[in-house]
C-alpha cells in the first residue's frame, strides 16, 4: 500500500496534464458534457480555464508543492457536475463516442474518490505540506 500511495499523486498528475494538454487543444470534445445550467456562451473559456487548471495543479503535484494538494480536491469538486451531466446524457448520443456509453460514463464517477485520496496523500511524509487532517480540519469549521 505504501507504495501506491507514494506514485498515487505522481500518477494523478500525469491525468491532469494529460486531460489539461486535452481540454486545450480539443476543447469541442468536453463541450456535450458542460451542465445545461452553465449560459453556452461561457462553456469554451470554462473548458480553457478547467484544461489550464489542471495543468497547473499537474505541475504542482510534480514540484510536491503545499498548495497543490487543496488545488487538485477544488478542481475534482469543480469538474464534478460535468462528469455528472456526461453521465446523465449518456445513451441519449448528446455525448460524443465512448462518452455516450452508459457504462463507462456512470463509471467513471467513482473513480473521483480514489483521485481526491490520491490528491490528500500527495503531502504525506512532508512536515510543511498540506494534509488529509489540516484539510479535514478546514472543513470542519
Amino acid at each position: 500500500m505504501s507504495t501506491l500511495r507514494r506514485h498515487a499523486p505522481t500518477l494523478l498528475a500525469a491525468m491532469f496534464a494529460s486531460s489539461g494538454i486535452v481540454h486545450l487543444v480539443r476543447p469541442q470534445a468536453f463541450a456535450a458534457i458542460m451542465p445545461r445550467a452553465i449560459p453556452d456562451r461561457h462553456h469554451r473559456n470554462l473548458i480553457y480555464l478547467s484544461g489550464l487548471a489542471e495543468l497547473v495543479c499537474a505541475v504542482g503535484l510534480f514540484r510536491r508543492s503545499s498548495w497543490a494538494t487543496p488545488a487538485s480536491v477544488a478542481l475534482l469538486g469543480a469538474v464534478l457536475p460535468a462528469n455528472l451531466q456526461m453521465a446523465l446524457d449518456a445513451g441519449s448520443s448528446r455525448n460524443p463516442g465512448a462518452a455516450d456509453n452508459r457504462l463507462l460514463a456512470w463509471g467513471r464517477l467513482p473513480l473521483q474518490i480514489p483521485m481526491v485520496w490520491a490528491a490528500l496523500h500527495h503531502g504525506r511524509g512532508r512536515s510543511r505540506s498540506f494534509s488529509p487532517q489540516k484539510l479535514a480540519n478546514g472543513l470542519s469549521l
